[in-house]
Formats: C-alpha cells, structure tokens, sequence
C-alpha cells in the first residue's frame, strides 16, 4: 500500500488505522441516501481532490480503485466530512448511474425482517452490461 502523504496537511486529521485505511460513507447529495461504504488512505483521498471524481482504496486488489473506471458509474465529489473522532469519512457525491455492483443504486438493498434478510431495492441495471470488456 502506498504509505507517501498525499494530499493536503488537513489530512492529518484523520485517523487512519494500522493499514493506513478509513471507512468512507458515500452520500448521494441531494436526496441523503446511503449509497455505500468503502476504504480510502492519503492516496485516495488525494486523487479524490485532485480529480473532483472519488476513488478509494481495494482491499482485496490492494490497488486503487477509481469508482465507475469500468462500469461508468462515477462518484462526482460535493463534499468530504469527517466525524468526530476522525476516524469516519462522510463522502457527499452526485453518483451518476447505480452505485452498488449488484446494478442496484444503493449497496445497502437489504433489510432485516424478522430472521430473514429481504431485498428492498430492486435491480436498476444488469451488472453484466456495467462490467462486460
């Protein structure tokens, strides 16, 4: 992982854990809904800035992820908040297209009823049209 100190010196702010990561909130700005949690560190965030379009951190690529690079659902940045504690990023966008891998536009489609888990929001977009080559 990159471990330079990308970004502006307001980034010392965050907590940033022991792999150098922080959980980002992606926020679509004008409705408030939750569109889904990633990971970013200095490199992310600082692309992020730099390019106005969000990116974050794979953790299972080890890589930075440029969101909607494949499937052109990008993530326009408004906004970036930090919690109290700084260890939470709230990431304010204007997400074009679904934001979900699922073709769905929220990653957070289920809910908990009674013992059973129910999708809620349904399917936008066919994920093989988002992902083919």
């Amino acid at each position: 992982m990159e471990t330079d100190r990308e970004g502006p010196p307001a980034l010392d702010a965050i907590a940033f854990d022991k792999d150098g990561l922080v959980p980002a909130i992606a926020q679509q700005r004008d409705t408030g809904e939750v569109l889904m949690m990633a990971w970013m560190n200095r490199q992310a965030i600082g692309e992020t800035l730099r390019t106005g379009e969000v990116h974050y951190w794979s953790r299972s690529r080890q890589a930075l992820w440029h969101k909607g690079e494949t499937s052109g659902q990008i993530q326009k940045l408004v906004e970036i908040r930090l919690d109290c504690d700084g260890d939470t990023l709230l990431v304010i966008v204007e997400q074009a297209g679904v934001a979900c891998h699922t073709g769905r536009r929220t990653c957070f489609y289920r809910s908990l009823h009674g013992a059973a888990w129910r999708d809620i929001v349904p399917v936008e977009t066919d994920p093989g049209l988002l992902y083919r080559d």
